[in-house]
C-alpha cells in the first residue's frame, strides 16, 4: 500500500511494478477510485509510467492517468476538487516532456490528457505551453514534432464548433501570434524532406504523418475567421497543397481496400480545407480556385471505387459542392456537357450500392441505420454525391432535373428487365430521385421543400408502393428499405391518402428479418404518428389506426423478439409514440402490454447498455400507466403490483442508470392515489432520505419529486407514524440548499413542507430554516437563489400569515424583516418568473402590505408604498432577466458522464402545481379587496399614503384594478 504512505521513496522498481499491480487489480480499482483525490496520487502514476521497464504496465498507467484527468480535471464548484493545486501544477511541468519522450502509444495517452488540461487552463492558467511546444519544431525528431502536432490538433480543433466571442478571437489570436509561423516553416521543411528521403518508405510514413497533421491544424487555425498571417502567406500553403493532390507516390499506395493510407487521408484533409476556403473566403481565394477545380475533378473520375478511397471521395465531391453554389463560381457549371459530364463521371457512380454497402447492410445493420438515419454519412460516397446534386440544382435546376431524368428512367428500365439481378439499379434511382427532390429539410418533417419538376406522388404510386404492397416482406430487403424510407423522407410531401395507404403495409414490414427493414418500417410509423394536420391535431387518428391497432401492437413487440433486435430503440420509441396516439385505444390489450414492457426492463437491468432505448421503454411504462388509470384510477394498484418486484431488484442491486427512472416512476404512480399513502411506499421512505442517494447528482431531481409527492398524499401520515424521519427530511433540504446547483431543487422540497406538513410538526424547525437560508444569502448569493428564496417567504406568508412572517425575521435578529423587504423583496421580486412563482409573490406581499400591523405602524411604514408599488411592478413590468456580470453558477444540466445525467421523462412529468389554487383566481382583484378592507379598518390613511408617495403611473394601475373589483379606497 506504498500508494499512499507518504513516507515511502517510489524509487524502487519493485515497489512501482507492486503499486501498478495494485492499480490495475479488479479488486483495488474501486479502492483507488475512492482514494485518488489524495495527494500525489496522478504524480505517482506518472513516475509509474516513467520508470517502469515493463511496457504494459506504462500503457495502463498512461491510461488510467488519461482517465482520471478526464474525470477530475474540471473544477466544480460544490464538487470536491481531487487534484490539489501542487499536483496541477507538477503535472503541467513534466507532463509535455513525459509525452514527447514516450513510445507512440503512450504518447498519444498523454496527448489526450495534455488536451484536457488545455481544454480548461489554456491560455489562461497554462501560458507557456505554447512556447515549449512551438520550441520543440527545432528538435528535428518527427517523433517529438509529430507528437506536438497531434497534441496541437487535439487542443485546436474546438475551434471548428465554437460559437464566436471575444474571450475566442483572443485566444485564436495568442495561438496565431505564437503558432502560425512555425507551423509554415515546419510545413515547407516537411514537403522538402518528402522530395529528399521520396524513396524511403519508412522516413515517408513519418513525414507524411506530419503532414496530414499540419493540414488538420490549417484547416482548425482558418475556420473562425481568415487570419491575417495564412492571407498573406497563402500562395505558400495553396500551392503545396495543390502540387500534395498531384502527388501519387507507389511507396505510399496500399495493397488494403478498406483502409484509407496516409496518401489518402492527407488528400482529404487537403479537399477539406480547399472546401473551407471555397465556402468562407472565396474572393481571396479566387486565384487558386480554377487549379483545385481541375486536379480534384481529375482525382474524382481517377479514383477507384474501393473502400479506402471514400473519405477522400467524399471529401473531393464535398469540394466541388462548396464551389457549385457559390455565386462567383456559377461559370464554371453553365455549360451543358460540363453539367452532363459532372453527372455521369462523378454522381451516378457514386450513388451505386456496392459490395461493401450491402455487406454493412446484413451483417453490421446497426452502424448502416446510424450513418443513413441519423446523418452520420456526412463521409460517404452518396451523402457528398447528394449534396452535389443539392449544390447544382441553387443554379441549373432544370437542366440537372433533365439529365437525372434520363438516368432514372434507364435504371428502372434496366431493373424492370431482371429485377432479381438489377435491383441495385431501382436502387440507385430512388436515391436519385430522392437527392434531386430534396431541396430542405428537417428532423421532425422531413422534406420541408421539393424540387417542382420532381412528381413525388406518381413516383410513389408506380415505384414505391409495388415494392411495400409485396406479398413477401423478406425479398430484396435493401429496396424495401428504400420505399419504407422514401415514405419517411416524403412524408409532408405526400397527400394523406397515400399516407395512409402506406400505413398499414409499414405495420406488416415490422416482421421482416431484415433488421434495418424492420428498424425503418418502426422509424417510419413513429415519425407518421407525430405528424400534424388542421387544429395541431395528429394527422392520422385513432379512428383511422383502430383497424390495425391490434396488429400494430403485436408486431411492434414481436420484431423486438427478431434476432439484433432485442433492444432496438426505434422500435421501443415507435412503441412509445404508438401508445401515445391510440390513447385509450390501447386499454384493452395494457395487462398483455405492461407484462411484456415489465419482462423487458427485467432483462435490460442486468446489464444496461442502450440509453435511448432505455428512455422510450421507461416512457412507455409511463404512458401505460397515464392512459389506463386517467380511465379508472384504481388500477394503479396492478401496476405497481407488476412494476414493485422489478424495481425493488433495480433498487437493491443500484442499478445507477435506471434508479432516477425508478423514482420518477414511482412519483407517478404515488400522486394517482386518491387515498391516504400506501404502505408499501411508508415502508420506503426512511431509505429515501439516505445520504448516499444524495451523492449522486442525477437522483436529485426524482428523489425530490418523490418526497414531494409523499408530503402531497401523506404530509399528515408521516408527522404521525415517521416524526423521527423530518429532520432527515431536512437535513436533505439543508445539503440541497448549500449547492449553487441543486438550491433550487432544495426550495422545492423545502415549499412541500411548509405547503402540506401539519403546522405542529414542523414548529421548532422554523426559525433554524431561515438561519440557514440567510446564512447561504450572506455567503453565496445568486440570481436563482433570491428567486426562489422570494417564491418561498412569500408561500410562508400565506400559508402562517403576515405576522407570523415578521416575527420569525425579527426574532433572528432586530429589524431584520425591514432589511428583508427593503434589500430583497423590493429590488429583486421583479426578477420572480413562472405564472404561479408569480402568483405566489404577489399574494404574499399583499398579505404583508394588508395583514402586517407592523408596516403601518413603526419604523417600517416608510417601505409601504415601495412594495406596494414593486408588486404593481410585478403585474404590470417586463420581467428583469438581467444578471450580474460577476455571477457565476453551474447551469442545471450542467452535469458530466451519463451516469450522473439526469433524464426527465416526458409521460411521467407532473401538472404544474398552484399552491393557492382557486382561492385567488385574480391577484389584482385580491390586491383591491384587501386596500379596501385595510382602508375600512383605517380610514384616511391608505389614500394619503398613495397620494403622497405612489408615482402617478402606478397609481392610475392601481385605480384600475380598484375599478374591476368595484370597491373604493375610504
Amino acid at each position: 500500500f506504498c500508494l499512499y504512505d507518504s513516507n515511502i521513496s517510489y524509487t524502487s522498481e519493485s515497489s512501482l511494478y507492486i503499486c501498478t499491480v495494485f492499480v490495475f487489480s479488479s479488486l483495488a480499482e474501486k479502492f483507488l477510485e475512492s482514494v485518488e483525490g489524495n495527494q500525489n496520487y496522478p504524480i505517482l502514476l506518472l513516475t509509474v509510467l516513467e520508470k517502469s521497464q515493463d511496457e504494459v504496465i506504462r500503457v495502463c498507467a498512461a491510461v488510467t492517468f488519461k482517465n482520471y484527468i478526464k474525470r477530475n480535471w474540471r473544477v466544480i464548484e460544490d464538487e470536491l476538487n481531487k487534484i490539489s493545486d501542487p499536483d496541477r501544477t507538477a503535472i503541467k511541468a513534466n507532463i509535455v516532456n513525459l509525452m514527447l519522450s514516450s513510445p507512440e502509444q503512450i504518447q498519444k495517452q498523454l496527448s489526450d490528457a495534455i488536451s484536457i488540461i488545455g481544454r480548461e487552463d489554456f491560455p489562461q492558467k497554462w501560458p507557456d505551453l505554447l512556447t515549449e511546444m512551438v520550441t520543440r519544431f527545432q528538435s528535428g525528431d518527427f517523433h517529438v514534432i509529430n507528437g506536438i502536432l497531434r497534441t496541437a490538433h487535439s487542443l485546436f480543433k474546438r475551434y471548428r464548433h465554437e460559437f464566436k466571442s471575444n474571450e475566442l478571437w483572443s485566444e485564436i489570436k495568442l495561438v496565431l501570434d505564437t503558432f502560425a509561423q512555425p507551423l509554415t516553416e515546419l510545413f515547407k521543411a516537411t514537403i522538402d524532406l518528402c522530395q529528399t528521403h521520396a524513396t524511403d518508405i519508412n522516413a515517408l510514413k513519418v513525414l507524411f504523418s506530419s503532414l496530414a497533421l499540419i493540414s488538420k491544424l490549417f484547416y482548425s487555425l482558418n475556420f473562425q475567421d481568415l487570419p491575417e498571417f495564412f492571407e498573406d502567406n497563402m500562395e505558400t500553403w495553396m500551392t503545396n497543397f495543390h502540387n500534395l493532390l498531384t502527388l501519387d507516390n507507389k511507396l505510399l499506395q496500399t495493397d488494403d481496400e478498406e483502409e484509407a493510407g496516409l496518401l489518402e487521408l492527407l488528400k482529404s484533409q487537403i479537399c477539406d480545407n480547399a472546401a473551407l476556403y471555397a465556402q468562407k473566403y472565396d474572393e481571396e481565394f479566387q486565384p487558386y480556385l480554377p487549379r483545385f477545380v481541375t486536379v480534384i475533378w481529375n482525382l474524382l473520375v481517377t479514383t477507384g471505387q474501393e473502400v479506402k478511397y471514400d473519405l477522400l471521395v467524399s471529401n473531393a465531391i464535398q469540394f466541388l459542392a462548396s464551389v457549385c453554389e457559390r455565386p462567383h463560381y456559377k461559370h464554371l457549371f453553365e455549360d451543358q456537357n460540363v453539367l452532363t459530364s459532372i453527372c455521369e463521371k462523378v454522381i451516378v457512380p457514386n450513388m451505386e450500392f456496392r459490395s461493401a454497402d450491402e455487406e454493412a447492410f446484413e451483417d453490421n445493420s446497426e452502424e448502416y441505420i446510424i450513418r443513413d438515419l441519423e446523418g452520420s454519412d456526412i463521409d460517404t460516397r452518396r451523402r457528398a454525391a447528394c449534396d452535389l446534386v443539392r449544390g447544382l440544382c441553387k443554379f441549373f435546376e432544370g437542366p440537372v432535373t433533365g439529365i437525372f431524368s434520363g438516368y432514372v428512367n434507364s435504371m428502372l428500365t434496366e431493373y424492370a428487365k431482371n429485377p432479381g439481378v438489377n435491383w441495385k439499379h431501382k436502387d440507385a434511382a430512388i436515391y436519385l430521385v430522392t437527392s434531386l427532390a430534396s431541396k430542405a429539410q428537417t428532423q421532425k418533417h422531413g422534406i420541408t421543400q421539393a424540387n417542382e419538376l420532381v412528381n413525388l406522388s406518381e413516383f410513389f404510386v408506380n415505384h414505391i408502393l409495388v415494392d411495400l404492397k409485396s406479398p413477401n416482406v423478406n425479398e430484396f430487403p435493401v429496396l424495401k428499405a428504400d420505399a419504407i424510407k422514401y415514405v419517411m423522407t416524403f412524408r409532408s410531401q405526400l397527400p394523406k391518402e397515400q399516407l395512409l395507404e402506406a400505413v398499414p403495409l409499414l405495420v406488416a414490414h415490422l416482421q421482416a428479418e431484415s433488421i434495418v427493414q424492420h428498424t425503418y418500417a418502426a422509424h417510419a410509423l413513429e415519425r407518421l404518428f407525430t405528424m400534424r394536420g388542421a387544429n395541431n391535431a395528429t394527422l392520422i387518428t385513432p379512428t383511422e389506426m383502430a383497424p390495425f391497432t391490434e396488429q400494430l401492437l403485436n408486431n411492434l413487440f414481436k420484431s423486438l423478439a427478431i434476432p439484433g433486435s432485442s433492444e432496438n430503440e426505434y422500435i421501443m420509441k415507435a412503441i412509445m409514440r404508438s401508445f401515445s396516439l391510440l390513447q385509450e385505444a390501447i386499454v384493452p390489450y395494457i395487462p398483455t402490454l405492461i407484462g411484456q414492457l415489465t419482462h423487458k426492463l427485467l432483462l435490460v437491468s442486468k446489464n444496461p447498455s442502450k440509453p435511448h432505448f432505455n428512455h422510450y421503454l421507461f416512457e412507455s411504462l409511463c404512458l401505460s400507466i397515464r392512459i389506463t388509470c386517467k380511465a379508472n384510477p384504481d388500477t394503479v394498484d396492478s401496476f405497481e403490483e407488476a412494476l414493485f418486484p422489478v424495481f425493488t431488484e433495480i433498487l437493491q442491486n443500484d442499478v445507477q442508470e435506471f434508479v432516477p427512472y425508478v423514482f420518477q416512476v414511482m412519483s407517478l404512480l404515488l400522486e394517482i392515489h386518491t387515498s391516504s399513502i400506501p404502505s408499501s411506499y411508508m415502508a420506503l421512505f426512511p431509505h429515501l432520505l439516505q445520504p448516499a442517494l444524495w451523492e449522486r447528482t442525477g437522483n436529485i431531481p426524482p428523489l425530490v419529486r418523490l418526497l414531494q409527492a409523499y408530503l402531497e398524499k401523506g404530509a399528515a401520515t408521516i408527522a404521525s407514524t415517521a416524526a423521527d424521519k423530518i429532520p432527515g427530511l431536512l437535513g436533505v433540504f439543508q445539503k440541497l440548499i448549500a449547492s449553487k446547483a441543486n438550491d433550487h431543487q432544495g426550495f422545492y422540497l423545502l415549499n412541500s413542507i411548509v405547503e402540506h406538513m401539519p403546522p405542529d410538526s414542523i414548529t421548532q424547525y422554523r426559525k433554524q430554516i431561515f438561519i440557514l437560508l440567510f446564512q447561504r444569502l450572506q455567503s453565496s448569493k445568486t440570481t436563482k437563489f433570491v428567486k426562489s428564496f422570494l417564491v418561498f417567504i412569500n408561500l410562508y406568508c400565506v400559508k402562517y400569515g403576515a405576522i407570523a412572517l415578521q416575527e420569525i425575521f425579527d426574532d433572528i435578529q432586530p429589524k431584520m424583516f425591514g432589511m428583508v423587504v427593503e434589500k430583497i423583496i423590493i429590488p429583486e421580486v421583479q426578477k420572480v418568473s413562472g405564472q404561479v412563482e408569480k402568483k405566489i409573490c404577489a399574494v404574499g406581499i399583499t398579505k404583508i402590505l394588508t395583514e402586517c400591523p407592523a408596516l403601518m405602524d413603526t419604523e417600517y411604514t416608510k417601505l409601504w408604498t415601495p412594495l406596494l408599488q414593486a408588486l404593481i411592478g410585478l403585474f404590470e413590468l417586463p420581467e428583469d432577466d438581467s444578471i450580474p456580470d460577476d455571477e457565476h453558477f453551474i447551469d442545471i444540466e450542467d452535469t458530466p458522464g451519463y451516469q450522473t445525467a439526469f433524464s426527465q421523462l416526458a409521460f411521467a412529468g407532473k401538472k404544474e402545481h398552484d399552491p393557492i389554487g382557486d382561492a385567488v383566481s385574480n391577484p389584482k382583484i385580491l390586491l383591491a379587496q384587501s386596500l379596501h378592507k385595510l382602508s375600512t379598518a383605517c380610514p384616511g390613511r391608505v389614500p394619503s399614503m398613495l397620494s403622497t408617495s405612489l408615482p402617478a403611473e402606478a397609481l392610475q394601475f392601481l385605480q384600475g384594478y380598484l375599478q374591476a373589483a368595484t370597491v373604493q379606497l375610504l
